[in-house]
């Protein structure tokens, strides 16, 4: 099976991962809200999902280098049938431990599907000629849209058909995936030539490590306001209900999705060619902006400052987002390149377990104002840490 042919089954593996995992979101979300739990707690349901997604991408681009990204591909989808089985389970099951520990499952399970996906398509696109740059930026737009579909796809199951049944669907869906992936999918897919050691798992390169830092505190700037704090903000503050807040955070990953995938026509109309570690920089700072002006102005119009510059932080977010997984993939060494990419979504789950833990403590404590503050304060930290970035390893 040729390059092309290979993309579109990895391309479609992960978007069905993808669905279920913002259906998962959304079912868990909604049906534990009606089980009268509070947002934050709600919130700390997905505490392990984030933690376990730093020791999975830190582990996993070892395994990937090792066993090859199909091996990896398919454990994740394998992992994710399991945890959404768990959720079968009659209600009084569900537990706070056992819903945390089916969540953990469920983060293990994405982000070896992700890390297997990028890692991937640096074995099967060309540099030079911008097909890794498009191939790149097109996957991870996609996943984000999808992600937003998958949210209105669990808010529907729930309603129509239940909460275990909606799990018995995704498992079903998911099955099919993996049996794909397992009679078409290259085996030697992303199989380093040379077996890495377990302590390679820690990247030795200068690049990838500003990038991972950069990383960090990016997603960390958005979590911290975007997970905890906004649903809570608009519901309590802005007087949303439940299913407008929940509609609107899903329309908005949908736009950031389309904008991520659509970046490279975007910055080709501002400056021609690859971007690098300056165009990180730059939008960067453009997008540090956003959140200082809207906590000094939040009291003005609650409601209109949080939808315009949800809107405007969402279109730089998503092109400074692609541009960074354009950047890690690039960076990453050809023989064995999950071991970079693994350990640079590490430093990115590590951002959005730092926001997800701050945007409940810090709303509490101090406000939507607050979370803002520190939303601009790490995204200008992303700014620097990338610009040390060395123009020189990106190939």
């Amino acid at each position: 099976m040729n390059a092309t042919k290979q993309y579109g089954l990895v391309t479609a593996n992960y978007w069905a991962f993808t669905l279920t995992d913002g259906a998962l979101r959304m079912l868990v979300l909604l049906f534990f809200y009606q089980l009268g739990y509070s947002p934050f707690a709600i919130a700390m349901l997905f505490l392990f999902y984030e933690f376990f997604g730093i020791v999975t991408n830190l582990v996993g681009g070892w395994l990937g280098s090792r066993l090859g990204l199909n091996v990896t591909m398919n454990i994740g989808l394998a992992i994710q049938v399991i945890a959404l089985l768990m959720l079968t389970v009659p209600t009084e099951w569900l537990g706070v431990a056992y819903v945390m520990f089916a969540q953990a499952l469920s983060g293990i399970a994405k982000d070896l599907n992700k890390m297997s996906a990028k890692s991937s398509i640096k074995s099967l696109a060309s540099d030079g000629d911008g097909t890794l740059y498009r191939w790149v930026t097109l996957l991870t737009g996609s996943k984000n849209a999808l992600k937003g579909i998958g949210f209105f796809m669990g808010a529907f199951l729930l309603e129509w058909v239940g909460f275990a049944n909606a799990m018995w669907i995704m498992a079903g869906v998911l099955s099919v995936a993996l049996i794909a992936s397992l009679l078409f999918l290259d085996g030697s897919l992303g199989k380093s030539k040379n077996k890495s050691k377990f302590s390679e798992m820690f990247s030795k390169s200068a690049a990838i490590n500003w990038l991972s830092a950069a990383r960090l505190f990016l997603f960390g700037a958005r979590d911290v306001w975007f997970v905890v704090a906004l649903p809570i903000y608009l519901q309590t503050v802005v007087g949303w209900s439940h299913t407008e807040v929940g509609a609107y955070i899903a329309l908005w990953i949908i736009g950031y999705g389309m904008i991520q995938a659509s970046t490279p026509k975007i910055m080709r109309s501002t400056k021609g060619g690859n971007p690098t570690s300056s165009t990180a920089m730059k939008l960067a700072i453009a997008l540090a902006g956003i959140p200082f002006i809207m906590a000094w102005q939040l009291e003005v119009n609650p409601e209109l400052i949080i939808v315009i510059g949800l809107a405007l932080f969402g279109v730089i977010f998503a092109l400074n987002s692609a541009v960074h997984s354009y950047l890690i993939v690039s960076a990453a060494t050809h023989d064995g390149t999950s071991k970079d990419v693994g350990f640079y979504y590490m430093a990115n789950a590590g951002g959005r377990l730092l926001g997800t833990v701050l945007s409940g403590y810090v709303y509490q404590v101090a406000g939507m104002e607050a979370c803002l503050m520190i939303a601009g304060c790490f995204i200008l930290m992303s700014a620097v840490l990338v610009l040390k970035v060395p123009k020189t390893v990106l190939n």
